[in-house]
């Protein structure tokens, strides 16, 4: 409950509880960083309040016109395989969550982040800042125009090589939501030995990571398309980090 500037105490909408256990933990040993960063000691629950539940909000005017558009955002344009990403956020009740801010970070074509502590020999892209934003419609539907990331080595364990991948991260209905979220692309060969991967114990929670190809929305001789939905809570809900991973 909360109070109006009246002192009448009203309802206060509560955070759904309901999660299976299939976000990946905090502490996990094959993941080599969490080993010094999880903590020791047992979470601690913070009151939801009224702040958690409301704003503040992004709205349209902080959004540039290309934001959604990584190919368009320089003179020329980037290398590799055009691609476009879309699907819908969803709350835990299968409602659509609109206008909603979803952005996304990513390698270029070559593997390579334009970060100045990424320095492996890979060729960086003057014309891909690998960086993206965009509000959902009303209906909860996103969608972005990139290139596919390639794979890159990160040393977490023996010739340890990241899938391709795409982050996102969502603000659910207020910006003290934030939640923080990895898209991976079907068939990828090295699944089998990314530690960030199978930090999500569930098979079935770890597959929602997975866009699917949609060729109904690949666009002839200009993009693919792969559809990828984004569940914010519930047990169909998609895995969420608790911190920014590589």
């Amino acid at each position: 409950m909360t109070e109006d500037t009246a002192g009448r105490r009203l309802p206060l909408p509560a955070y759904r509880r309901d999660d299976v256990d299939a976000h990946p933990p905090l502490f996990s040993p094959g993941y080599r960083s969490t080993v010094t960063r999880a903590p020791r000691q047992p979470l601690v629950h913070l009151p939801q309040r009224l702040t958690e539940i409301t704003g503040p909000l992004l709205g349209e005017g902080r959004l540039g016109d290309l934001d959604h558009d990584l190919t368009r955002q320089h003179d020329g344009s980037p290398q590799g395989q055009r691609i476009i990403v879309h699907g819908r956020v969803r709350d835990g009740d299968g409602r659509p969550v609109p206008r909603t801010l979803v952005e996304i970070w990513q390698a270029n074509a070559a593997g390579r982040y334009r970060h100045e502590r990424d320095t492996w020999p890979a060729p960086i892209d003057p014309h891909f800042d690998g960086v993206g934003r965009t509000l959902t419609d009303d209906q909860g539907r996103y969608r972005f125009v990139t290139v596919q990331p390639g794979a890159y080595p990160w040393r977490n364990h023996d010739n340890a090589w990241r899938p391709a991948h795409i982050h996102f991260s969502l603000f659910g209905r207020a910006f003290t939501q934030r939640l923080v979220t990895q898209m991976y692309f079907p068939g990828d060969p090295l699944f089998f030995q990314d530690p960030v991967l199978h930090s999500v114990r569930d098979p079935m929670a770890r597959q929602r990571l997975v866009a699917r190809y949609d060729h109904a929305a690949t666009q002839p001789e200009w993009a693919l398309a792969y559809t990828f939905d984004i569940v914010l809570r519930g047990r169909e809900g998609t895995p969420f980090e608790d911190g920014d991973h590589e």
